[in-house]
């Protein structure tokens, strides 16, 4: 492979990724995503502004937690993807969050009934435990990833999305939830366009993202890689779609 252009690209993506900050391609214009009917963060401030007992699930590296100030006097915080802890607590704690380790969605280490508030986003959940630990009247405000989310990457690698995965969805995480007793308020799904701009922003992401192509070698992969890379010189970019929904439900 001789495309110097390439190869600076490619090159260029091997830089630390750290918390959940993709600033390093979309602070440079380099990766963007179509806009959403609905903010999350407008959705969870009122939310916040009335709770006595927060919990964020997922928080990563506490990016957008910290953003969501002022706190009710009890916060708490869980991540499951050890690197963000050192993270997330150094930039919580000094404000009052107790950042909890997660390992198992199915056996939280809470109290019942321990949050009047649970905000979750772009985090798995166990529909029976979330209700376990949310107070009666209390609200859980969930953005997640659907199950088809950027298939296009998955097609151009050749690796198929599982079945389990593909089924993730709004209408399947409804179910779950009137299941266990909660009622659906506001509800909404999308799938808005995510573009990439150049193939090292593409390459960044997916080693942000390892779970998007399981398995996936760069150097093994090198062709594939290059004809997103011939794709973006002749279009001027590579778009997949995303595949996101909304739920604000009371206990």
């Amino acid at each position: 492979m001789n495309d110097e252009k390439f190869i600076a690209f490619l090159r260029g993506a091997n830089q630390t990724f750290q918390g959940w900050d993709f600033s390093w391609i979309t602070g440079t214009g380099r990766m963007s995503s179509e806009l959403l009917s609905w903010s999350y963060g407008s959705m969870a401030i009122p939310l916040i502004q009335k709770s006595k007992a927060l919990l964020d699930m997922g928080t990563g590296g506490g990016e957008l937690l910290s953003k969501l100030r002022p706190f009710p006097r009890t916060v708490v915080a869980t991540e499951g993807y050890s690197p963000n802890l050192p993270i997330a607590r150094e930039r919580l704690e000094p404000l009052g969050v107790k950042v909890v380790e997660v390992d198992n969605d199915e056996c939280l280490p809470f109290l019942d009934a321990q949050f009047d508030l649970i905000l979750n986003k772009h985090e798995s959940f166990v529909p029976h435990e979330v209700r376990r630990i949310i107070s009666d009247r209390g609200v859980f405000l969930t953005q997640q990833v659907g199950g088809l989310d950027c298939m296009q990457i998955n097609e151009a690698f050749g690796v198929s999305l599982e079945q389990s995965a593909k089924e993730w969805n709004l209408e399947k995480t409804i179910q779950q939830l009137e299941s266990n007793r909660f009622q659906v308020v506001e509800a909404k799904e999308e799938f808005p366009v995510q573009r990439f701009y150049d193939v090292g922003a593409f390459a960044y992401y997916l080693r942000a993202i390892p779970w998007q192509v399981p398995g996936l070698n760069m150097e093994e992969q090198i062709e594939v890689f290059y004809r997103i890379h011939q794709m973006i010189e002749t279009k001027g970019f590579f778009d997949c779609e995303q595949h996101r929904f909304v739920i604000l439900a009371k206990a």
